[in-house]
C-alpha cells in the first residue's frame, strides 16, 4: 500500500477484531445454553414458579410416554427409590424437582411423588412454565 504524500498510513482496520468478538459471543451463548440439565418436556403452566436452583438438586423427569428419568438417566420406580435412598444416605436434606410433561398420565407423577413421600424427602418442587409462555 502506498503512502500518499509524506503522511504515514495511520488508520486501523478493526474488522478482524469485531469478527473475533462476534465469534467469542456466539461461543459463549452456545456453551451457556448447552449446560442446562434434563430432558425437554412440555411443562404445564402456573401463575408463579419458585426458584429451585441449588447445586445438588435432583431432577426427576416424566415424559409424555410415562418414562421416568433421574437426571437424564432412564429409571424404573424401584430403581428411582433405590437411587434416591442412596442419595438421602449421603445428603439427608437434598431438594428434588419433579418435571412432568403436561400430556403424561397423572398416575406416573403420583407414583414418583409416592416414592418421594415414602423416603421422607421434604424439599420437593414441581416444575411449571410461567403463565403466558
Amino acid at each position: 500500500m502506498q503512502v500518499q504524500g509524506d503522511k504515514p498510513y495511520d488508520d486501523i482496520n478493526i474488522t478482524p477484531m469485531l469478527d473475533l468478538a462476534y465469534v467469542l459471543l456466539v461461543i459463549f451463548i452456545l456453551m451457556t445454553t448447552a449446560t442446562v440439565q434434563g430432558l425437554k418436556v412440555n411443562l404445564p403452566k402456573a401463575s408463579t414458579s419458585p426458584s429451585l436452583a441449588k447445586p445438588q438438586t435432583k431432577a426427576i423427569t416424566i415424559n409424555n410416554e410415562g418414562k421416568i428419568f433421574l437426571d437424564t438417566i432412564p429409571v424404573t420406580i424401584p430403581e428411582l427409590e433405590q437411587r434416591l435412598n442412596s442419595q438421602k444416605a449421603q445428603t439427608p436434606d437434598f431438594p428434588v424437582v419433579v418435571r412432568g410433561d403436561s400430556l403424561t398420565q397423572y398416575q406416573a407423577v403420583m407414583d414418583v411423588l409416592d416414592v418421594i413421600g415414602r423416603l421422607g424427602i421434604s424439599q420437593v418442587g414441581l416444575a411449571t412454565k410461567p403463565q403466558g409462555k
